[in-house]
């Protein structure tokens, strides 16, 4: 334990003071050591082709708001390491962030992240904007460029619910902690490329949200389609992507049920049509 947390039980005077809105920040000046230290890890690690990586991430955004979407498998190389990942998480009651890339580190910069937004409001008495989350997330990431160069990459997207724009919004990033608004759809991961040509195909600017759902789950089923490293629907066990939504009220995870029914949906169409369904010519 960091010295500052020692002795007579009396909290260090960082704590009796007014400290930055940065809970990075605060750590970083009150007890580093406890900061997750990825900087630091031997460059003779493990190949980075050989840890674990989560793969697809989806967003469509809705008249009402936006839709995360996530596919369950992690990669080690050519080996399934995990059939039921969760790559979704909830970072406030109006954002969530989906996570592609080196999956031990991703988790851990969710998880800060959460955080951060956290402490934000707490110091601040009001949430941080959408526009500052997604900045605040580029800042995060940006400290994750030296293991980034040795082929530990983690990529976010980032969705919310603007409440003063009343409306869902996407944000994607590079590795180096590059910030970008995305219009309407987005995807990230090995299957990606795939993900986007259905999300391309099957956007309507008057989706419901139960429709941004069957779409995204009609890009994860293309990407596992072509993309050995996309876990599509396993009927058998029952695992079935994760979906999130976000509208004015708030976010909310879909139900195992909810989902279930909309990915039987997708698997039972693709019987007769394999390839999915099709965009009007005109």
């Amino acid at each position: 334990m960091s010295e500052a947390f020692m002795g007579s039980g009396r909290l260090p005077a960082a704590f009796m003071s007014p400290g930055p809105t940065s809970f990075v920040d605060f750590l970083r000046q009150v007890s580093p050591d406890r900061l997750p230290n990825f900087a630091n890890l031997p460059s003779d690690s493990s190949p980075a082709h050989l840890t674990p990586e989560a793969t697809t991430i989806v967003a469509v955004v809705f008249s009402g708001g936006v839709v995360l979407a996530g596919d369950r498998r992690a990669t080690s190389g050519n080996v399934i390491a995990n059939r039921d990942m969760d790559k979704l998480f909830r970072t406030d009651e109006f954002s969530a962030v989906g996570i592609a890339g080196s999956a031990g580190i991703g988790i851990e910069l969710a998880k800060l992240f959460q955080v951060e937004l956290e402490h934000y409001e707490k110091r601040e008495g009001r949430p941080l904007s959408l526009e500052g989350k997604a900045n605040r997330l580029a800042t995060m990431i940006r400290s994750n460029l030296g293991l980034a160069m040795q082929g530990f990459v983690v990529v976010p997207l980032l969705v919310g619910y603007d409440t003063s724009r009343g409306e869902g919004r996407i944000f994607s990033y590079d590795p180096v902690g590059g910030c970008y608004e995305e219009h309407r759809y987005h995807a990230i991961g090995s299957g990606s490329v795939y993900a986007k040509g259905a999300l391309k195909k099957l956007y309507r600017d008057d989706l419901a949200e139960t429709d941004a759902a069957l779409v995204a789950l009609q890009a994860l089923y293309d990407a596992a389609d072509d993309d050995s490293a996309t876990g599509g629907p396993d009927l058998h066990r029952k695992i079935y992507p994760l979906v999130d939504v976000i509208t004015e009220d708030g976010h909310r995870r879909m139900s195992h049920e909810e989902v279930e029914s909309l990915a039987q949906t997708v698997v039972a169409a693709r019987a007769e049509h394999p390839d999915g369904p099709t965009a009007p010519v005109s």
